[in-house]
């Protein structure tokens, strides 16, 4: 039986503390190495039964973020929707839904709020409609709807290999905190690939499948040292993402100078992420960073939790 009363589900969006990409390959995709961090900006999925058993979906801004929500697909290309269809078909249900989406995380941002949306979907509507499925059935169902959902279902740090689906969790003993600065305009994902390896054919460079992740930045992820993993962020996407958006290096440096320990995009951007030493450190550097350059800044921290029922 299916429960009456709607399911509210928060899922987070993610960084990339350090991202691998591999050549192109056969199939259209690179192999990455990537180190998921999960932050404390979350996307909230609203799942209500729909007695005509049809599946459909809302989308409303919760941020001072300015959104495109007409960007936002509202049929069946939405991922929370293609994501609600499959659970149903899995697990033989014939109830519908209607999805209320509340968007925090950018648009085309780099940060996986599409996929955010997709893992809050799976919980929502497997808790509305009762499914049994285990969290671990549902990572497995999550990996066809792409590479990013099964890391928002999980949450905390993972390394992620393959295509980015292949997961594996790691430690992070002590919150790390970040400014993010998301832009006004998104990137396309297959665009940025694209750009990469147009950028590495000009420049003859010829790189190796990615055999794993830094182990320096694991280390430094472990032990809470900020400064050593200062020195080892990296994303072989973000010389791509600023060929597309050169604005980008301008933030990159502004949020240098005003004293973020490092800073990088998040994978294929536009988002910008700075690295600060202290909670206290990013929300001064976001304020600076506001009345300097007129940009919206965020305070976040990481590693939270995966897609969660809200209490």
């Amino acid at each position: 039986m299916s429960t009456a009363r709607p399911v509210r589900v928060r899922a987070p969006g993610k960084i990339n503390v350090s991202f691998r990409v591999g050549p192109l390959r056969p199939d259209g995709y690179h192999s990455v190495a990537s180190v998921y961090l999960a932050v404390s900006l979350y996307e909230e999925v609203l799942a209500t039964p729909r007695a005509d058993g049809a599946v459909t979906v809302g989308v409303r801004s919760g941020s001072e973020l300015a959104f495109d929500l007409d960007s936002i697909p509202l049929d069946e290309s939405n991922l929370a929707v293609r994501a609600a269809l499959l659970l149903r078909e899995l697990a033989d249900r014939p109830s519908g839904v209607h999805l209320e989406i509340t968007k925090r995380v950018p648009v085309a941002g780099g940060m996986g709020g599409g996929s955010a949306d997709a893992a809050a979907a799976l919980v929502a509507c497997s808790a509305l409609w009762d499914t049994g499925f285990s969290r671990e059935e549902l990572v497995r169902i999550s990996a066809s709807l792409g590479a990013d959902v099964p890391f928002a279902l999980h949450g905390g740090v993972a390394v992620g290999l393959g295509v980015g689906d292949e997961l594996t969790p790691a430690l992070a003993r002590k919150d790390l905190n970040w400014v993010l600065v998301p832009a006004s305009f998104g990137l396309s994902t297959p665009k940025v690939y694209a750009v990469a390896d147009t950028l590495r054919e000009r420049a003859g460079i010829v790189v190796p499948e990615p055999g794993g992740v830094d182990p320096a930045v694991l280390q430094a992820m472990h032990t809470g040292d900020v400064a050593a993993l200062a020195k080892v962020v990296s994303n072989d996407l973000q010389a791509a993402a600023i060929e597309q958006a050169p604005e980008l290096a301008d933030i990159l440096d502004l949020g240098v100078a005003e004293g973020a320990l490092a800073g990088l995009v998040s994978g294929s951007g536009p988002t910008v992420a700075f690295l600060t030493s202290s909670r206290r450190d990013a929300e001064e550097l976001a304020q600076r960073l506001s009345d300097v350059a007129g940009v919206v800044a965020l305070p976040v921290h990481g590693p939270v939790h995966g897609a969660r029922i809200m209490a």
